[in-house]
C-alpha cells in the first residue's frame, strides 16, 4: 500500500472514526483504525468499529498501490494531528509487513500495525430499498429526544431512541420512566416507507454530531435488517445494532384532557427554575411549583434542609384551580431547553399525575414529566 493525502483531511476523518474505536477492547484488533487504499478510485477509507457502533468514512488520496492495514487509532490520531498542517502526508506499507511509515515535511514516523483480516467485518446491512430520510428532519428529531433516554443500561430498551416513519412523517420519542420527549416531523424525502426502530443514543449522539458538522441536503439512506441499522449518506457511514423488544407504548402516557393550564414565558421560567436549583442541588434536586389563578402567577421554591430555601415568582396565565406540584429540576430544565419557542404551556390535572409542557406555537413537540410525591 502507497498513498499521499492531505494532513488536514486525513486528521478530521481520524478523529471522526475514533468515536467509534473500543476504549477497552476485547480483543488487540478493536484498538485499531481500518485503512483501505484504493488506486481505481483514488480513496482512502477509514473504520472504526467497537462491534456495536460502527463509522466509516473516506477521503481524496493519490493512492500508488492498494492495499489494508490496521493502526493503532490512538497513537496513529496523534502523530497526525501533531505533523504539519501544510504538508501532504505520505503513507506506505509492503505487502505482507505489518510496518507503515508515515512522512511528512517534519520528518518520519514507522509504526506497526495489525492485518486487515482481522478486523471485524462492519455489517453493512445495505438489503432492499433504504429508507430516505432529511437530514435536517433527523438532526431536529435527535436533538429533541435524545436527552430524555436513559443511562441505565438495566433499562435496556430505554437507552435507546425510537424512531418510527409512516405517511405521516418521522416521529422520535425517547423516556427514561420519569420524563417522555416526542417530536412529530414531516420527512420530504421519503413519503412512502414504513420505520419502527429503537436505536442506542450513544450511536445516535454520533450520528446528529456528524451530520451537524457536515452540513449539506443529500438525504441520509437508512437500511434497517436483522438486528442492524446502517445510515448512509455522502461518503459517510454509520452502523449501529437495533435494541431488542417492544418500545413501550408512550402515547398511551399522555393524558388526553387537563384540568388546569398554566401558559408561560420560556425564558422567564428557565431563569427562575436555574437560580432556584442552586439551592434545590443542595437536597435532593425538587422544586415545587404553585399557581396562583387570582394573582397570575407561578411561585417556584425549593427547600434544602439545613442549608436555606429560596423562592421565585413568574407571571402566568393560569386556567383551572390552584395547583401545587413538584418536580425534579434537571428533567423540567432539560425538556425547557430542548424548546425554543418564546412561551410555552404547562398543563395537569392533579399534584400525582402527569404534566405536559408543550411550545405554544409547535403542538409538534410534547414533553411529559412525571411529578415528585411532596411529604406534607
Amino acid at each position: 500500500m502507497k498513498l499521499v493525502c492531505s494532513q488536514a483531511e486525513l486528521n478530521a476523518s481520524l478523529q471522526l472514526v475514533s468515536r467509534a474505536v473500543a476504549g477497552r477492547p476485547t480483543h488487540p484488533v478493536l484498538a485499531n483504525v481500518l485503512l483501505t487504499a484504493d488506486a481505481g478510485t483514488g480513496r482512502l477509507s477509514l473504520t472504526g468499529f467497537d462491534l456495536s457502533l460502527g463509522i466509516q468514512t473516506s477521503l481524496s488520496a493519490a493512492v500508488h498501490s492498494s492495499g489494508a492495514i490496521t493502526l493503532p487509532a490512538r497513537l496513529f490520531g496523534e502523530i497526525v494531528a501533531r505533523m504539519p498542517s501544510d504538508s501532504p502526508i505520505s503513507l506506505s506499507c509492503d505487502d505482507g509487513s505489518e510496518q507503515v511509515e508515515l512522512t511528512s515535511a517534519s520528518g518520519s514516523y514507522q509504526m506497526r500495525g495489525m492485518p486487515a483480516e482481522d478486523f471485524p467485518e462492519l455489517p453493512l446491512a445495505q438489503a432492499g430499498t433504504p429508507i430516505r430520510l432529511d437530514p435536517e428532519v433527523l438532526i431536529k428529531g435527535l436533538r429533541a429526544t435524545l436527552f430524555a433516554s436513559s443511562g441505565d443500561e438495566a433499562k435496556q430498551l430505554l437507552t435507546g431512541v425510537h424512531l418510527g416513519l409512516d405517511e405521516q412523517g418521522l416521529e422520535c420519542a425517547a423516556t427514561d420512566g420519569h420524563r417522555l420527549a416526542v417530536l412529530q416531523l414531516q420527512n420530504s424525502a421519503d413519503g412512502e416507507s414504513q420505520l419502527d426502530v429503537t436505536v442506542p443514543a450513544r450511536s445516535l449522539r454520533e450520528l446528529e454530531r456528524l451530520l451537524s458538522s457536515r452540513g449539506g441536503s443529500d438525504p441520509v439512506s437508512l437500511f434497517c435488517d436483522r438486528g442492524q441499522v446502517v445510515f448512509q449518506w455522502a461518503d459517510q457511514v454509520l452502523t449501529s445494532r437495533s435494541l431488542d423488544g417492544t418500545y413501550p407504548n408512550y402515547r398511551q402516557l399522555i393524558p388526553e384532557s387537563f384540568a388546569r393550564s398554566l401558559k408561560l414565558d420560556r425564558r422567564g421560567l428557565l431563569g427562575a427554575l436555574e437560580r432556584v436549583a442552586v439551592l434545590a442541588d443542595q437536597h435532593n434536586n425538587v422544586v415545587k411549583l404553585s399557581s396562583d389563578p387570582a394573582a397570575g402567577q407561578l411561585a417556584i421554591s425549593a427547600d434544602a434542609q439545613d442549608v436555606g430555601s429560596g423562592s421565585e415568582a413568574i407571571a402566568a396565565e393560569v386556567e383551572g384551580d390552584p395547583i401545587q406540584i413538584a418536580f425534579n429540576v434537571r428533567y423540567v430544565l432539560e425538556g425547557l431547553k430542548a424548546m425554543a419557542a418564546e412561551r410555552v404551556e404547562l398543563q395537569c390535572n392533579a399534584p400525582t399525575t402527569p404534566v405536559v409542557l408543550t411550545p405554544l406555537d409547535d403542538s409538534a413537540f410534547t414533553y411529559l414529566v412525571m411529578p415528585v410525591q411532596i411529604r406534607q
